[in-house]
């Protein structure tokens, strides 16, 4: 008999599209019933993220309409990660695999087929991996992969041109959710987990309608969040950094007395003042970095819920 496939989608004020997500899903999963690679129990799990617009109303209503819709409301805007998480650690209890994704159309849905074939050829974590960046700006190109290179040298195990779009079975599912942390950087957290994986390659599309609800504030927010999260590679920067500071301000000084015994007392101002700043700003940084991290081990010693689920459907 097939396994069980569940698909989760986190939504935040997806009313827009949710509909014809829905509808492109319904397709798919019928299919994959139809060709016998998954169970007629097999559904698609929408994870409502606190949304303050109707999209909680249309999974209610797809949900009536059709069992092959699931739905998990959170008691109130968690964030992305954390509502994906809430949607894994609740599929899991009913499937033996789990597909997650975005609700934009944008992640190819024809992958699902080789995630499922790779699957059951014995991989446990199947990563969908875009096969370039045509359709992206040259900021958004520049920016995504100089943070996938910036993670990898920053010591972080991640997939390149991979985001949250990847299948787990069971036992990976499993593994994930003995990793406690707040913090949370999924796609740095399932390589850990370790058995075998593999990837998909696909086209990635262009958002079929809304906004995108990761701007460049959010989106720089995520990269440091990721990079403080699975590494100390900054605190590292910043001792070797002062190391270095203290032995130009060693020489420095050395020079400033040849200079006085040599009775050229006078030193230039602009040259001064550059170095008061310069030092002044990189003791700045310095210290928001170091308190970024502190601030990061505030949180995880607080040990709050990463997510409150408020309600679920499911036919199951």
């Amino acid at each position: 008999m097939a396994d069980i496939l569940y698909v989760v989608i986190p939504c935040y004020k997806e009313e827009e599209v949710l509909p014809e997500t829905a509808r492109r899903m319904k397709v798919k999963m019928k299919s994959l019933v139809e060709e016998g690679k998954i169970s007629d129990k097999s559904r698609v799990m929408f994870v409502n993220d606190g949304s303050t617009d109707r999209t909680w109303d249309i999974i209610c209503r797809l949900h009536n309409e059709d069992k092959l819709f699931s739905g998990v409301d959170l008691s109130r805007n968690r964030g992305h990660q954390n509502a994906l998480l809430a949607g894994l650690m609740t599929a899991v209890k009913y499937s033996d695999m789990v597909i997650s994704m975005d609700a934009d159309l944008q992640d190819d849905i024809n992958a699902i087929d080789s995630m499922i074939d790779k699957y059951y050829e014995g991989c446990d974590v199947v990563y969908g991996v875009r096969s370039s960046r045509d359709t992206d700006t040259f900021f958004k190109k520049f920016t995504a992969e100089s943070f996938y290179k910036l993670m990898k040298l920053m010591g972080a195990d991640i997939v390149f041109n991979h985001a949250d779009y990847r299948l787990m079975s069971k036992r990976a599912l499993e593994g994930l959710s003995q990793f406690g942390e707040v913090n949370l950087f999924l796609r740095g957290i399932v390589p850990e987990i370790g058995y075998k994986s593999d990837i998909v390659e696909y086209e990635r599309a262009e958002r079929f309608a809304g906004e995108s609800k990761y701007p460049l504030k959010k989106m720089l927010a995520f990269a440091f969040d990721g990079i403080t999260s699975f590494s100390i590679k900054p605190i590292r920067i910043i001792i070797t950094l002062g190391f270095f500071m203290c032995i130009f301000s060693i020489l420095a000084l050395i020079w400033s007395i040849i200079v006085k015994i040599m009775g050229n007392s006078e030193a230039g101002w602009t040259s001064l003042m550059a170095s008061i700043w310069l030092i002044g700003g990189i003791q700045v940084v310095s210290i928001g970095v170091i308190g970024e991290y502190i601030g990061k081990i505030y949180k995880e010693t607080k040990k709050r819920p990463r997510y409150i689920i408020k309600t679920i459907l499911n036919n199951e």
